[in-house]
């Protein structure tokens, strides 16, 4: 049987991610800067088949993940492309879902460490791709928000499930449901992420880091992975499929359309409208 084989990251025709394999590190960069490194169809399914390689690549010990630019990490779904191709369209939505579950996924499952080099905003999606990942070293003037709440959605994509186990239940109901700002510095206190650097020792720290993870045994380390990953499967398999068809129809919702179009038509939530009665 011919197993499929790990690819030189140049052989990849990649548009909206960036690929590089060097030494016995990957590194994996959502090229989107221009829309803050947003997530759409195509980066998406870019990434699924990035993670994969990694994966099939014995030479590569450990992967980092970051974004484009200095402004954003990742600040989650293409509200835009949202609302030209899944707004009001379950079904289109529902594939949409499917994509972003397979990423985390196979992220999750990659059976090397992983690194979040959190270099700018990490909003919605963006932080729930964070959490997929084993580590992460951000800059110090980094900020993390969850944003559902307030724009229409649920971060049933692992912030639900996974930010009560990493920095506990009353905290992660904080993220959740206030929808508010979390500075580096906090977000190391409560446990978020490993380390924070001045801007300009970013890449060092990350280097350092690399360097550690990629002098270890692999297959312990996956091991470790697995085990580590058993609370996590475990919430995650409970309520992701249940979510999917659930935010899916959920997007029929008078407060998921206002807010998508209150991104697009950049202006703020209107929270009364929602909240009086539709006259029909």
């Amino acid at each position: 049987m011919n197993f499929p084989k790990a690819q030189p990251a140049e052989s990849f025709d990649f548009k909206n991610i960036l690929y590089e394999k060097k030494g016995h590190r990957a590194t994996v960069v959502m090229n989107r800067p221009k829309v803050l490194n947003c997530l759409d169809w195509p980066t998406l399914r870019e990434l699924h088949r990035a993670f994969e390689d990694v994966s099939w690549d014995d030479d590569i010990r450990v992967m980092v993940l970051t974004g484009a630019g200095d402004r954003a990490f990742c600040t989650g779904a293409d509200l835009k492309e949202q609302a030209d191709r899944c707004l009001d369209k379950p079904d289109a939505y529902w594939k949409w879902m499917g994509a972003f579950i397979n990423v985390h996924e196979m992220l999750r499952n990659i059976g090397k460490p992983t690194i979040a080099r959190l270099n700018g905003m990490v909003v919605g999606g963006g932080n729930e791709m964070n959490l997929s990942c084993d580590l992460a070293v951000a800059a110090d003037d980094v900020i993390i928000r969850q944003v559902g709440a307030a724009r229409g959605s649920v971060a049933a994509a692992g912030a639900t499930q996974w930010l009560p186990l990493i920095v506990g239940d009353r905290r992660a109901r904080e993220i959740l449901l206030l929808c508010e700002e979390i500075p580096a510095a906090k977000a190391l206190e409560w446990g978020l992420i490993n380390q924070v650097v001045p801007r300009a020792e970013l890449d060092v720290a990350v280097d350092v880091m690399c360097e550690k993870l990629v002098n270890k045994l692999p297959e312990c380390i996956r091991y470790t992975k697995q085990q580590l990953n058993f609370w996590r499967d475990f919430s995650w398999h409970l309520t992701v499929g249940h979510a999917r068809d659930w935010l899916s129809i959920h997007n029929l919702a008078p407060e998921v359309h206002e807010g998508i179009q209150a991104f697009v038509e950049k202006r703020p939530v209107d929270y009364e409208k929602i909240r009086r009665p539709d006259p029909a």
